[in-house]
């Protein structure tokens, strides 16, 4: 009952910008951390930033004073704003969270992740 659903990506020329949103809806008490990744084929999901629920953020070195991640607890919604954008940025990117949901009778967090959409920054 839970999902994410993402927006905001595209094609992009190199040195532009886009926004990636994502938001959580369904059964859920409070979300927690959330967070975007990266996967390119054939290569492993990695962390591109991640934000507590007191905005706490946490960036990979390759997009630190590029991207910018934020979130509003009230929408339960985060984004990822992308600026200057490289070639090297084309891939997938996935919303995921840490979440109670409040479906159970005893809350318990689980983790949820978005279908997941593609970025690609032509040079």
């Amino acid at each position: 009952q839970v999902q994410l659903v993402e927006s905001g990506g595209g094609l992009v020329q190199a040195g532009g910008s886009l926004r990636l949103s994502c938001v959580a809806s369904g059964s859920i008490f409070r979300v927690n951390t959330m967070g975007w990744y990266r996967q390119a084929p054939g290569k492993q999901r990695e962390l591109v930033a991640s934000i507590t629920r007191i905005s706490s953020t946490n960036y990979a070195d390759s997009v630190k004073g590029r991207f910018t991640i934020s979130r509003d607890n009230a929408k339960n919604t985060v984004y990822l704003q992308m600026n200057s954008l490289k070639p090297e940025n084309t891939t997938v990117y996935y919303c995921n969270a840490d979440l109670v949901s409040s479906s159970s009778y005893v809350y318990k967090e689980y983790n949820y992740w978005g279908q997941g959409t593609q970025v690609t920054v032509s040079s």
